[in-house]
């Protein structure tokens, strides 16, 4: 067992995948299809799954729905440690009930953004994480400045990790440097890759864990990329990368959601749409994602 390997005792490490939850046509969910979409994940090399983060719409959901889907998802992947639900809400209170029913649910972990709605200063953070922490159930912090205009600087997450109120952080902020720095700053917290187009970089520079998007679509060939990146294999993990690459950005991008969808369409993995606001791709956009998971599949991923 290598130090960057799924076990329960730290859930959150390896391939976790943010997954989409699949829409009928009116736009109701599609239990059934989403937990058959669980199992193919963890039955082709993924560890776990992590619902209700955005790529799960979790913003468009009802209460009702968004719990029934952290119920299908732990039953689905048949070890309730295998899933990290996000619960991120308007206010602490609301993030504490999620974890609480995350936990009650048997997850392993929860991803938890800073407050969404509010430019929170240091103590506001630090106020908000140690609130959720009283669920009980570890706490991965979710560094996303380009959304929530609120940044978990490394210096800003040592001192959540100090208060023992994180174990791990999703970093998004695209700027590799910051590996480094949170390594020194706060070295028992585990570093995870939170954007897909930075996978390699982030894996070389000691992540233990890929909170992933484009896995959904093809959950083989990006698990065998992880580990070969994690474990240094560039011979393997650079041609990979540089292959899913033209997918792997579609992460890091504004259409996102519907990208992912369309390549599972495409694979023959139901995505199916997406709720407003987010509307269809169209024109060079649709184009550009079609053409790049046809070629992924062309070139043999899976």
């Amino acid at each position: 067992m290598t130090a960057t390997s799924w076990t329960t005792e730290r859930p959150w490490r390896g391939v976790m995948v943010a997954t989409a939850l699949p829409l009928r046509e009116d736009l109701s969910v599609d239990y059934d299809a989403y937990a058959d979409h669980v199992r193919r994940l963890i039955d082709n090399g993924c560890d776990g799954v992590v619902p209700n983060g955005s790529l799960g719409e979790y913003q468009t959901l009802t209460d009702d729905e968004r719990a029934r889907v952290v119920r299908t998802a732990v039953e689905a992947a048949g070890d309730g440690a295998r899933v990290m639900p996000g619960v991120a809400a308007y206010g602490s209170a609301g993030a504490r009930r999620w974890a609480e029913q995350a936990g009650e649910a048997g997850c392993g972990s929860v991803l938890l953004l800073p407050p969404n709605a509010y430019r929170a200063d240091g103590t506001a953070v630090r106020a908000h994480y140690a609130d959720v922490a009283k669920a009980g159930v570890p706490v991965v912090a979710y560094n996303n400045p380009i959304d929530t205009r609120t940044d978990l600087t490394p210096a800003l997450l040592a001192r959540l990790h100090r208060d023992g109120d994180i174990v791990a952080v999703k970093e998004f902020s695209g700027d590799v440097r910051r590996a480094y720095e949170i390594a020194e700053l706060a070295p028992e917290l585990d570093l995870l890759i939170g954007a897909d187009d930075v996978l390699l970089e982030l894996a070389v520079a000691g992540a233990v864990g890929w909170v992933a998007g484009y896995p959904n679509a093809f959950p083989a060939t990006c698990a065998a990329l992880y580990h070969a990146a994690v474990a240094r294999d560039l011979e393997t993990a650079l041609p990979l990368y540089r292959s899913l690459h033209p997918l792997l950005r579609w992460d890091s991008r504004t259409e996102f959601v519907q990208a992912i969808k369309l390549s599972m369409d495409i694979v023959g993995c139901h995505g199916g749409p997406t709720r407003p606001p987010r509307l269809p791709l169209t024109g060079e956009t649709e184009a550009g994602v079609r053409a790049a998971t046809e070629k992924a599949v062309a070139d043999g991923h899976h």
